[in-house]
């Protein structure tokens, strides 16, 4: 197969830590589950062309989220959770593509320079010097670019390995989740780094893949004809999508996964604990 240069991609679904957020074929978005922090408060957003959702890990002392939305024009927007600057994106413009982590926002500008704003503790955020960058992806504590020519690059948090991306090549796009990171290569295979505790990175059998969603512990691969492959934690049956055809976009929250099939109709399997998979009257879906 030819290599063709990865592209920025538009996410039309994001699922988050407890809440998931939908865009719509009129530019708006829609949103249920856990709105403590107003992250579900997105109801008067317009021209937006792809939605995120910071995915946080499951643990006690988490469960705050934030949701970006990338307009039309190039400018970002953010409600949720600001406790470190995370939704501070009002300046920001020029803007082909938006990833969110944990506390913390990704912009990828149209000169393939990347901008950041939020928890930097551990450097997830030093993307300034980034070049030639084409998508990118946030886990929680670290930051994945993937750039024109194939290759990948990182920067946070690499207990686990889950930046240890460099020998990397033909990849055409990248996902990143608690402490693993996923990557799609040109002939449709799939490759992984980081924490396998619960099977997660098992991915290097997985053939004719055409994209990857990634939770905190569980990793999802959609093939050409619409099925779809899950791997990795499935205490909440996040992983139970054997069943699911015809699938044209999929996310992958902290714990429940969404996917939407070709009629334009939204699944969604896993914690449902804040109404989170309450997707099932969602219509004219993008």
């Amino acid at each position: 197969m030819d290599y063709c240069s990865p592209k920025a991609p538009k996410h039309t679904i994001a699922a988050g830590r407890r809440h998931t957020a939908l865009l719509k074929s009129d530019g708006t978005v829609m949103a249920v589950g856990d709105n403590k922090r107003g992250q579900c408060e997105v109801s008067g957003w317009r021209d937006i062309v792809s939605v995120v959702a910071g995915n946080v890990h499951m643990a006690r002392n988490t469960g705050n989220a934030h949701t970006v939305g990338l307009r039309a024009n190039g400018t970002v927007t953010a409600v949720g959770w600001n406790k470190h600057d995370q939704c501070a994106v009002d300046d920001w413009y020029d803007i082909i593509a938006v990833a969110a982590g944990w506390c913390r926002t990704i912009g990828l500008e149209s000169t393939g320079t990347v901008v950041a704003t939020g928890r930097n503790n551990e450097g997830e955020c030093n993307v300034r010097e980034w070049r030639d960058i084409a998508a990118i992806a946030a886990g929680d504590w670290h930051t994945i670019g993937l750039k024109t020519d194939g290759t990948v690059t990182a920067v946070g948090n690499n207990r686990y390995r889950q930046c240890s991306v460099g020998d990397w090549n033909g990849i055409v796009a990248v996902a990143a989740g608690y402490l693993h990171t996923v990557g799609l290569k040109v002939d449709g295979t799939v490759i992984a780094v980081g924490s396998n505790k619960h099977g997660q990175c098992d991915v290097s059998e997985w053939r004719d893949i055409v994209a990857i969603a990634v939770g905190s512990k569980h990793t999802i691969g959609l093939t050409s004809n619409g099925t779809a492959f899950a791997v990795g934690w499935n205490a909440y049956g996040q992983c139970n999508i054997s069943e699911w055809r015809d699938i044209v976009a999929i996310s992958a929250g902290s714990a429940h996964t969404v996917g939407i099939n070709a009629a334009g109709t939204v699944l969604a399997v896993g914690d449902n604990e804040h109404g989170q998979c309450d997707v099932g009257e969602w219509l004219d879906i993008q």
